[in-house]
C-alpha cells in the first residue's frame, strides 16, 4: 500500500503562509495584568471554556470543560475567567489581517484566527520575513501570532502547528521551529523526520475520527500518510483525503480562495441565558437572530431563498422535551432584513407550542444565491417598488448601525429590552468592547 518516499527536493518553495491568533491574546493586549496568570475564555451563557493561555493548559484544563468546573481553581490557582467578546475579537482579527495582506499577492482569511497568504514570487528570506511580521503584528497589534510557511496549504497548516507546538512543548520538534517554521529550510531528512513526529490525526483534514481508522491500518505519522499513494488512497478512502496525501507530498490540490467565499447557509443561533416560555419573548429573539443573519447575509452579497427557523428545550433537563423547526420560503429570494424577518416569525410561530421552557432557538438562511437586491446593482430597477424599498431600507440599516453601533436602529418587534432582555446571554464576564464601542474605549490617567 506504501510507495517510496516522496522526494521533497523538488518542492516549489515559497507558496503559502498561514498564522493563527486566539482569543486570550486579545483580552491581554488590554489588560496586561493578565499576562503569565491562566486565563480562559468562556462561551455563550458562560458555559465552558472556548480558549486557554498555556498557563490555564499547564493546570490541565481541557477544551469544553464546564464553567461550574473550573470555579474551584478561581481560588486555588488564581484562573480567570472572562466571557466572550466577540466583538473585541473580530475586529482585533480584521487588523491583524490587513497588515497580512501586504505579504503576498493573495490573501484567504480562512477564520476569524487564521489566514492563508502566497508567497509565490516574494524574495529574500522568508523565515526572517516572518519573524519581522510576527513582531509587526506584535508591535502594531499586540497580539502574538505563529506563523507556518509550506508549499502547499496543508504543509503551512503543518508547519503552523508545529511552531506552535514547539512554543509550548519543547523537545518534541527542533528548538528552531518555534514560532516561525519555515519548511523550506529544512534538509529532505530533517522534513521527514518532522513529519515522522507528527501524530497522523494531527494532520489538517484528517482529524480525530478518520485518525483512528488510518491509525487502525498501521498509519500513525503525517510522514506514514505522506508515503501512501494517492489513488489508492481515493479509492480506499475518499478523494478528499487524496488531495491530503499529495498536498503533503508537496503537490498543491487545494487552492487559495482570495478574499473568502461566500457561505453555502448563515446561521444565528443562541441559547437563552434563562428558560423562554412566553411567544412574545420568543419572538423577539428570533427577530434578533433573524436581522443578524440578513446582515451577514448582505455583506457577501447574497440573496436567501429559504428561511428555517427552530426552537427548542434543554435536554439537559427533566421536565418534557419538545423541539421543532419549521422552513419557509421566500415569494423571491432577498437579503431584506424585513422579508426574513417575517419569514422567520412565521416560521416560530407555526411550530410554538405553549406549556414548553424553551432553552435555545435559531434561524437558519438556506438555499442561498449570489446577488441581493440593493441599489446601484443590476436589476434593481427591475424589482417592485416594495422590493427596492426594502432593499433602500436594509442598506440604510447597514450603514447607520456601522457607524453608530450595533442595533442603533432595529426592527420594532426585536423589543426594547437590549441587553436585560429575559433571553439574553449570560455574559457576567466580558471585557469591555475597547475597539468597537464608544461607551467602553480604555482610559488612559494620568
Amino acid at each position: 500500500m506504501k510507495v517510496a518516499e516522496p522526494s521533497y527536493q523538488d518542492m516549489s518553495f515559497p507558496s503559502k503562509y498561514v498564522l493563527r491568533i486566539i482569543y486570550v491574546s486579545c483580552e491581554r493586549v488590554f489588560r496586561p495584568d493578565l499576562n503569565g496568570r491562566p486565563v480562559v475564555v468562556l462561551s455563550n451563557n458562560d458555559g465552558c471554556a472556548i480558549s486557554r493561555s498555556n498557563e490555564a493548559k499547564a493546570l490541565g484544563i481541557r477544551m469544553g470543560v464546564p464553567w461550574y468546573q473550573l470555579r474551584p481553581l478561581v481560588q486555588r490557582h488564581g484562573l480567570v475567567a472572562l466571557s466572550a467578546n466577540f466583538a473585541l475579537y473580530g475586529d482585533m482579527s480584521d487588523r491583524m489581517m490587513s497588515l497580512l495582506a501586504t505579504l503576498g499577492a493573495q490573501q484567504e482569511v480562512y477564520s476569524i484566527d487564521e489566514c492563508f497568504v502566497d508567497l509565490a514570487g516574494v524574495g529574500g528570506d522568508l523565515t526572517q520575513r516572518g519573524h519581522r511580521m510576527r513582531e509587526q503584528l506584535l508591535q502594531w497589534v499586540g497580539i502574538p501570532s505563529g506563523i507556518g510557511i509550506g508549499p502547499t496549504k496543508t504543509l503551512a497548516k503543518l508547519a503552523n502547528h508545529i511552531a506552535k507546538t514547539t512554543a509550548q512543548q519543547p523537545g518534541r520538534y527542533p528548538a528552531q521551529l518555534a514560532q516561525v517554521c519555515n519548511l523550506g529550510d529544512l534538509s529532505p531528512g530533517a522534513l521527514q523526520a518532522v513529519l515522522a513526529a507528527t501524530r497522523v490525526g494531527e494532520v489538517w483534514g484528517v482529524g480525530r475520527r478518520l485518525g483512528a481508522q488510518l491509525e487502525a491500518c498501521g498509519l500513525h505519522s503525517a510522514l506514514d500518510l505522506a508515503q501512501l499513494d494517492p489513488t489508492t488512497v481515493r479509492r480506499r478512502w475518499s478523494v478528499v483525503l487524496e488531495r491530503t496525501v499529495r498536498e503533503l507530498q508537496g503537490t498543491a490540490s487545494i487552492g487559495l480562495e482570495e478574499g473568502g467565499h461566500g457561505k453555502r447557509q448563515i446561521a444565528v443561533t443562541r441559547s437563552f441565558g434563562q428558560p423562554v416560555t412566553a411567544l412574545p419573548e420568543l419572538e423577539e429573539a428570533v427577530t434578533v437572530f433573524a436581522s443578524r443573519a440578513a446582515e451577514k447575509l448582505r455583506r457577501q452579497h447574497g440573496a436567501a431563498a429559504q428561511v428555517m427557523t427552530y426552537i427548542r428545550t434543554s435536554p439537559f433537563r427533566q421536565a418534557s422535551q419538545y423541539s421543532r423547526a419549521s422552513v419557509m420560503p421566500l415569494p423571491r429570494p432577498s437579503g431584506e432584513t424585513g422579508a426574513i424577518v417575517r419569514a422567520a416569525l412565521a416560521g416560530l410561530r407555526a411550530t410554538y407550542r405553549p406549556g414548553f421552557s424553551y432553552a435555545k432557538a435559531g434561524v437558519l438562511l438556506l438555499d442561498l444565491q449570489a446577488g441581493a437586491v440593493q441599489q446601484g446593482e443590476l436589476g434593481f430597477e427591475a424589482c417592485t417598488p416594495e422590493q427596492r424599498h426594502g432593499a433602500r431600507l436594509s442598506d440604510v440599516l447597514d450603514r447607520l448601525n456601522q457607524r453608530y453601533g450595533q442595533d442603533t436602529v432595529f426592527v420594532a418587534s426585536a423589543g426594547l429590552g437590549g441587553t436585560q432582555r429575559v433571553w439574553s446571554m449570560k455574559q457576567e464576564h466580558r471585557s469591555p468592547r475597547y475597539t468597537t464601542c464608544w461607551d467602553e474605549l480604555p482610559v488612559a490617567h494620568a
